[in-house]
């Protein structure tokens, strides 16, 4: 019955997509107006079961769409379309691949087809530039630019999307999307609200983050950094900065974790339990590692209910986030 309940609430948590719309010229890519809520509402029309290796799954591509499965999707435009997104996600330890089959476009007439390595949500990009291996141009890759150069795309994350344009009735393409298995995935949005998870960073320079774009408690289960073997945790912006290995928790309603609010620093290596309710719309564990250790943060998350949510926002002044 739990599980029921916890599914029922997040099918209500995604419908909100049927109120969403992209606005305006989708060339300014960054600007488009979606909503973590409406791309996730589209997740619960996903069919998700077992399927053998013979049969590939496949399913027109809608304008506005979200796919976390494998198969092969059509988009064809039945009228002009000028404001489109796919949104591919998979499992933390995936990456996606994304192969274009066939492609009828007019790139002189203003169709295209662009993919993005990672999400782009009301104009703020998951992963971070700071946090994303590639710098920003590179995240981008136009079909009409590169064409058969470029037929395979993958990401470097368990998150990919597509922006495209059809002006011409007709006009379309056909993909086929794969999942690759990521030994050591460090940016990752969950398709869940409740779930467990272990990030490591093997002697590597870079940050990673773990994104819940829910209102959930987090424990922390264990954290080992280097050579640190105490436990400490600060209310501050400064803090850990110049621990140079850390763990840091954010709150925020967006998706750019160099744009959400400290919640706590965890610098120290500990074996937990260790939790804190965050009240936000977006949760992210995020780990900043010098590549001098193997760091490892290991920790569960489970979704707010409704008499949680008013209890923080009862008893703290913050106007936008809430925590405990």
């Amino acid at each position: 019955r739990a599980a029921m309940s916890v599914a029922f609430r997040v099918q209500l948590y995604f419908f909100l997509i049927c109120l969403s719309a992209l606005k305006g010229e989708s060339r300014y890519l960054e600007d488009n107006d979606i909503t973590p809520e409406a791309v996730f509402s589209l997740l619960n029309s996903e069919i998700k079961r077992e399927l053998s290796e013979e049969f590939v799954y496949r399913r027109p591509l809608r304008c506005i769409d979200m796919l976390a499965m494998e198969g092969q999707f059509t988009f064809t435009a039945d009228h002009p379309q000028l404001n489109c997104a796919a949104f591919f996600i998979g499992e933390p330890h995936e990456i996606i691949s994304i192969e274009y089959n066939s492609v009828n476009i007019d790139c002189s007439g203003g169709d295209f087809i662009k993919a993005f390595d990672g999400w782009i949500l009301k104009g703020e990009k998951f992963p971070s530039s700071v946090d994303h291996p590639l710098p920003l141009y590179e995240r981008y890759v136009d079909y009409c630019e590169t064409g058969s150069m470029r037929r395979v795309v993958r990401s470097s994350q368990n998150v990919a999307m597509l922006f495209f344009r059809m002006r011409t009735a007709g006009n379309g393409f056909t993909i086929t999307v794969k999942k690759i298995n990521n030994p050591f995935p460090c940016n990752v949005i969950s398709q869940t609200p409740e779930g467990s998870f272990t990030m490591i960073t093997p002697h590597q320079h870079r940050n990673c983050s773990f994104s819940i774009i829910y209102p959930v408690e987090i424990q922390i289960a264990e954290l080992t950094l280097g050579h640190y073997n105490d436990f400490q945790v600060k209310r501050a912006v400064t803090g850990c900065g110049g621990a140079g290995d850390f763990v840091e928790l954010l709150g925020g309603n967006g998706v750019d974790t160099s744009k959400m609010l400290p919640v706590a620093d965890l610098c120290y290596s500990f074996n937990g339990p260790a939790q804190m309710k965050i009240g936000c719309d977006n949760t992210v564990v995020r780990m900043v590692s010098s590549g001098k250790f193997v760091n490892r943060v290991a920790f569960n998350y489970r979704l707010l209910d409704r008499q949680e949510l008013e209890k923080i926002r009862g008893n703290n002044i913050e106007d936008f986030c809430y925590m405990e």
